[in-house]
Order: C-alpha cells, then structure tokens, then sequence
C-alpha cells in the first residue's frame, strides 16, 4: 500500500533532477510503477483498463471549457500594449501616495494573476512589465522582487481564478468520496462555495498588501513624476480594468458562469486588438500560439496527473493514507495540520496545478471524513500553498522571480523584504481558523456553504422522531380518548 508514496518521492526526485515537464514525469513514473505493480502481483492488469474511462469521464466535465478560454485572456493580456498601459495609468493615478508604482505592481497582478493562474506564467508577466519600472522609480532590487513575487501568487486565492476553478472540482470529488463513505447527509461543494469562501480572505490579504506595499515604498521610491502615459493608453487601461474587474466579479458572485465571462473577455480583448492594430497578423500567431501551448500543456498534466493517481489508487495507497491520518491521535485538528502541512511541502516542488491534479484527490478525501467543513479545507489549503510559494529558499514564486530577474538578487535581502507580507498571511490565517464564519455568506446566490455543518443521517432520524412525536402529543389517534395519546 506504501507504494504510493514511493511513487511520489520518485516523482519529486525526477522533478527536481531532470527538469522534464510535470506531465512527462507523471506518465512515466506511473508507467514504471503499473509495470513494476503488474509484475509483482500487486494488481491485475484488467485493472488498469479502468484509466482511458476514467479519463473520458473527466474530460466531458463543461468546467474544463473555461481553462483554454482563461489562457486566451492572459495571453491577450500580455501581448497587447495593455498591461504597460495599465501599470503606467495606475503609476501615474497613484502618484500622490508616494508608492505609485509598487500599488499599481500590485493592481496589475490581481487583473492578470486570475488569468495566467500559474505562478510561473504570472512571474514572467509581471517581471518583464513591473520589475524594471519598480527599480527605476527608486525602489531596490530585492523589494522589486518580493512585490513581484506577491503579485504573482495572487491567483491562488483571488477569485474567480484559474486554481480556484480546478481545485473547487478537485474538492468536490474528494468530498462526494468523503460523504459516500462516512454515509452522512450533505450538500457537496460547488465552485460557487468556494468562490464565496475565498472572497473575505482574498480581501483581507489584498488589504494588507497594499498597506504594507505603501509603508515600505513610500519613503524608498524616488518621488519623480512618472511618465505620462497617452491618451489612447488612460482610455484603454480604464475600459479593460473596468472590464476585467466587471467580469471576475460576475464570476464570484454567481452571476456569470466562468466560461460566459472567459468568452466574452477574450472576444473584447480581440476586438480591441483588432481596432487598435495591436494585433497585428505575427502578434495574433504568437497568442494563438501560446494559447495552445499553455492549454495543451495543463490537459497534458490533467491527463498524467489522471494516469498518476490511478496507478497509486490501484496499489490501495489511498487507503492507506485514510488509515493513517485516522489513527493519528489530536483528532480532527491534527489531521487538518498533518494535510496542511503536506501541502506546505509539495508545495516546494510542484506548481499549483500540478498539487491540485496529483495531491488532493489523494490527500483531502481522508481529510473531509474527518472534517465536514469542506469549504473551510479548501480555503485553508489555498492560504498553504500560497505561504509556501513565498517561503523563502525554496518558495515556487521565490525562485521563479529569482530566474527572471536579470540581476543578482540577495537572499537575506529578498527574505527580509518578504517577511511583512508573510507575516500578513499568518494573521488572515489565524483569522480564519479563529473565526471560520468569515467564509459562509448567507446572500450567496448558491445558497449556503457547503461546508456548513453537515448533519449524520442518525441524527436527522432523531430529529424527524422528535417531530412526530410532538405531533403525537397535539393530536390524539383517531377513535382514542385525549388521555389515551401517547406521552414522551
């Protein structure tokens, strides 16, 4: 059964020493395991007949029409003149508080972020059009960076984001196995649920941010007047925040399906590229061409990391690890620090996506039979994994900004410039664990939170009992004396 966690430290170790994409490795390993499985007896190969039916059912999920839509929006994005008019308009705009460029670093990472939903996409965005203007307006290289490294991760917790999308479906899988197997009565967690959930502490994180962003960079930056940009540019960076902001808010509060506000973003973004002559045939190839890349590549991961933990569910790891995390003792609040803390570690070596595919359909099913609060997991997982892409050495944004970055960049200082906004994170997480109820909202449009109390089917047969015998008491059976009903 411990099979699965070889698979696992193997996949980490070809990760981290061949560089190969996440899918290529996924497939791989799997593929040396089944066989080495197959070999030992392990399993019948019949067995693994299972996957290509598994893989069809999860490709006609409709959920999945948005992702390539989200990417065409992020490549527009970033190929289009926009996001410099976005970042030069909010400069200019936010002058007055003495830290224009570093809000409007972090303006333009909560419009991209939700899109790009990689960190790694985010970074490269946000360290080819913020990074050199954060260090001309004064501000040293290793704040630069930390900016860029915070931005980068807001697709993370922002809704309504790519990773948001991906691990509201994750979740409601490993919470229709939780609820299944423990028999209790209720409602699974629906995309809506967890877009609702993450708003307060998208908010509380983004507040912070900013405060800090201007305590740190109000005294460093240069107080020189930034360019100004055109016209054309103040009118175009004002309709497509105006836009996108309209859009993603629709998303989160149920208004807009996520595929509706990815189509009509996208066919916006065109048309201006198109009237603009931004667009122009060779620019069009190259955000066709990323488009396709990008998709292919994340259904490539979905498919593998499907592969992945089909082979590791066949060597009864799952099991294994339910078993675990249910002997450990503390109950549920250990087992909720046990998983986070795993997902603190992964963290470390694969990206968001590649935790939501291989990592919580294994690790959360065993997590929600202990904790009913599916909503409440599926945020605090979300705060993890962002605290861990900034935890400096090892951080995913940490290292990706320090690639990026065309000049050294020391650790100690970058540590240094990290630790308010880390320290951020540790009070919106503190916040939510003392105060769970900032996640449930109850003017949702999907009605409550999925993650509200759920109620045991015994309990409920109580309940209802209760209930007749209350009705019992009023209204005596027919042809009996009002003395003669029955007393509890």
């Amino acid at each position: 059964m411990t099979a699965g966690l070889w698979m696992l430290g193997m996949l980490g170790l070809v990760l981290i020493l061949t560089g190969l994409p996440a899918w290529i490795a996924l497939l791989g390993v799997a593929l040396v395991f089944a066989t080495g499985g197959v070999v030992a007896g392990a399993f019948p190969l019949a067995l693994l007949s299972a996957i290509p039916g598994r893989l069809l059912g999860l490709l006609e999920n409709d959920l999945l029409q948005a992702l390539p839509l989200y990417v065409l929006m992020g490549a527009l994005l970033n190929h289009l003149p926009l996001a410099r008019a976005l970042f030069r308009t909010g400069s200019r705009s936010l002058h007055a508080t003495g830290a224009g460029a570093p809000l409007a670093g972090l303006g333009l990472g909560l419009l991209l972020a939700p899109m790009n939903g990689s960190v790694g996409a985010s970074v490269a965005t946000l360290a080819r059009t913020v990074l050199p203007r954060l260090r001309e307006g004064g501000l040293s290289t290793e704040r630069s960076a930390a900016l860029v490294c915070v931005a980068s991760t807001f697709g993370v917790v922002v809704p309504p984001s790519l990773v948001l999308i991906l691990l509201s479906d994750a979740m409601m899988r490993a919470h229709t196995e939780a609820v299944n197997a423990t028999g209790i009565a209720a409602r699974i967690i629906n995309t809506q649920d967890l877009f609702i959930g993450a708003l307060v502490p998208a908010a509380m994180l983004l507040g912070l941010y900013v405060c800090i962003a201007w305590q740190t960079s109000r005294h460093a930056a240069r107080h020189a007047l930034p360019p100004s940009p055109s016209r054309r540019e103040q009118i175009a960076a004002v309709i497509a925040g105006l836009l996108v902001l309209a859009l993603l808010t629709s998303v989160t509060l149920g208004y807009l399906y996520a595929v509706e506000a990815a189509a009509a973003g996208g066919v916006a973004l065109l048309i201006y590229g198109i009237f603009s002559r931004a667009l122009a045939r060779n620019a069009l190839r190259e955000v066709l061409r990323d488009t396709m890349t990008i998709s292919g590549a994340l259904f490539a991961l979905l498919v593998a990391a499907t592969v992945f933990t089909s082979v590791l569910r066949d060597f009864g790891t799952d099991r294994w690890v339910s078993a675990a995390l249910a002997g450990l003792p503390g109950g549920p609040p250990v087992v909720l620090v046990v998983a986070l803390g795993c997902l603190a570690l992964c963290a470390l070596v694969l990206d968001a996506f590649e935790i939501i595919f291989v990592i919580i359909p294994v690790l959360m099913p065993p997590v929600l039979m202990k904790i009913g609060d599916a909503t409440l997991v599926a945020v605090l997982a979300l705060m993890i994994l962002q605290v861990s892409f900034l935890a400096p050495p090892f951080g995913y944004a940490v290292l990706m900004v320090r690639n990026a970055a065309r000049e050294a960049i020391s650790l100690r200082g970058l540590t240094r410039s990290l630790a308010p906004y880390l320290f951020a994170q540790v009070i919106v997480l503190a916040a939510i664990l003392a105060w769970p109820g900032l996640l449930r909202h109850r003017d949702a449009p999907g009605g409550p939170s999925a993650g509200s109390a759920t109620t045991p089917i015994d309990e409920q047969t109580r309940m209802l009992q209760r209930q007749l015998d209350q009705n019992a008491d009023e209204v005596p059976p027919f042809g009996a004396n009002e003395s003669d009903a029955p007393r509890h």
